[in-house]
Order: structure tokens, then C-alpha cells, then sequence
């Protein structure tokens, strides 16, 4: 991970989004430890699907703590059909 400030990125932000774009993190200091870090969208997307299937699986855990609790409902197709009407 490279580390630069605002002023860094702000004269030279051709090399700093190359250098993002080819997968390198950057951390942009600020005052106060308000800082950022800076990824490329590829990356970014990846963070975001690993989020999502976390997500998921969480619920599924939930699904079958909730079965093994036998806090479930049971309908037949013909129940299932009359709901849908």
C-alpha cells in the first residue's frame, strides 16, 4: 500500500490511477485521521461480492438454526396454490 496526501494525488493523478488500476492500494492521508484508501473498481467489485455472499450465508445459517429449532411451516402444493390466488 502506498501512502499519499491530497496534494500528491491532486499533481500527479495520471500515475497514482495507473497505479490503482494495476492493483495497488493507496491510502490518502488527511488531517484529523479522516483518511481514505483508494482501490480500482475491479477490486472494489470483488470486496463488494464477497460482501454479498457473506450476506447470504448468514442467512442461510440463520435458515438452519431456525429448522434445527423446528421453527418452521409446513404447507402442501394445494395450501401453497390457495395463498397464491
Amino acid at each position: 500500500m502506498i501512502a499519499l496526501n491530497t496534494v500528491d494525488i491532486r499533481n500527479d493523478f495520471k500515475r497514482v490511477s495507473d497505479l490503482i488500476n494495476s492493483g495497488e492500494k493507496v491510502l490518502i492521508s488527511r488531517p484529523h485521521n479522516e483518511n481514505l484508501v483508494a482501490i480500482s473498481e475491479k477490486e472494489y467489485n470483488e470486496l463488494e461480492k464477497a460482501r454479498r455472499n457473506a450476506e447470504y450465508l448468514a442467512k442461510i445459517d440463520k435458515s438452519l438454526q431456525q429448522h434445527s429449532e423446528g421453527k418452521i411451516v409446513v404447507k402442501t402444493i394445494e395450501e401453497l396454490e390457495e395463498i397464491a390466488k
